[in-house]
């Protein structure tokens, strides 16, 4: 099993959209007293942000669903020939969910692009229901994972010039975001080539695991429907073989879930599954800050992985 272990090199001065971005995204207050929508129009913080908000019609649900999309600056220019890009979608963490999460996180995918740190790639800031990143039936139009799977990505596929397979698409997330994708990938292998699942909350996923769906007295889960017990249909099954997964785990050591995270990778060495590991030196519970430290490291593990599979 190959193993990275790459710690922090040092905090990187925040660019003023990313720190609107942050102040927007942090307030706790806010954030508890507002409702779930499908839909959630960005305010004037995220003006400077390189990310267009759109939205789609799912037919499942009949309601339109928003997202956030980061094209390259080479995307518009290369229309005439007709080029394909590989696509990364982003789990935002936090319940409920919002596509605004986590964009502000494209302010380094730009950088890092232009800059020809990494070439060119779409990201998509999805939008993952009310219960963030699970189906859950129990709320109406609660299917947060099966909008993603069964309608966002095909919207994408037929609306963009992506590279339409699994070897031209990721999967990343962190905290709530981080659960999602372990538990996405594990599921839909077939569907990517690349995943980094960041800072998930692995503690509550064992819990339902081993208490029979239920995240508390108030929020069950179908049973199986978690981290643990996915894991373990994966190893035992084909897909292993016929689907294998470059995972990327990462968290901070000072992050609420650093401890939880190491117990994980060691259930997926248990089960002979294979990944890489990022640990940041003296970082909290934050995908910004995991950014602003190693996230060239994030964003060159899904471009090294496109890469491979395209040939």
């Amino acid at each position: 099993m190959k193993i990275i272990v790459r710690a922090g090199l040092g905090i990187l001065l925040l660019s003023g959209s990313t720190n609107q971005i942050a102040q927007a995204q942090g307030k706790k207050k806010q954030k508890s007293n507002t409702p779930f929508r499908w839909v959630n129009q960005p305010s004037k913080a995220y003006a400077d942000v390189p990310i267009q908000h759109k939205t789609f019609r799912s037919q499942s649900m009949g309601m339109d669903v928003g997202y956030c999309i980061y094209l390259p600056p080479s995307y518009d220019k290369s229309e005439r020939t007709g080029k394909r890009y590989p696509v990364v979608y982003y789990l935002h963490g936090g319940r409920p969910g919002s596509e605004l999460k986590s964009v502000g996180l494209s302010s380094f995918i730009e950088k890092a692009i232009r800059s020809n740190r990494i070439p060119p790639v779409i990201y998509v800031f999805i939008n993952g229901g009310p219960m963030s990143h699970y189906d859950y039936p129990q709320i109406e139009n609660g299917q947060g994972e099966s909008v993603f799977i069964e309608e966002l990505i095909p919207h994408v596929d037929s609306t963009y010039r992506t590279i339409a397979s699994r070897k031209g698409r990721g999967i990343e997330g962190f905290s709530q975001g981080g659960r999602g994708t372990t538990r996405i990938m594990f599921r839909h292998p077939e569907l990517f080539c690349s995943a980094a699942p960041g800072g998930g909350g692995f503690a509550t996923e064992k819990k339902i695991s081993e208490n029979e769906g239920h995240e508390s007295d108030r929020i069950v889960f179908a049973e199986g429907y978690n981290a643990y017990d996915i894991a373990r249909g994966y190893a035992r099954s084909e897909k292993q073989k016929q689907y294998p997964l470059r995972i990327l785990v990462h968290v901070g050591t000072k992050g609420s879930n650093y401890e939880n995270n190491l117990a994980y990778m060691q259930f997926l060495k248990q089960l002979g599954i294979e990944y890489e590991k990022l640990i940041v030196k003296d970082v909290p519970h934050s995908a910004r800050l995991i950014y602003e430290r190693q996230g060239d490291v994030l964003m060159k593990f899904h471009a090294r992985n496109f890469s491979d599979a395209s040939e």
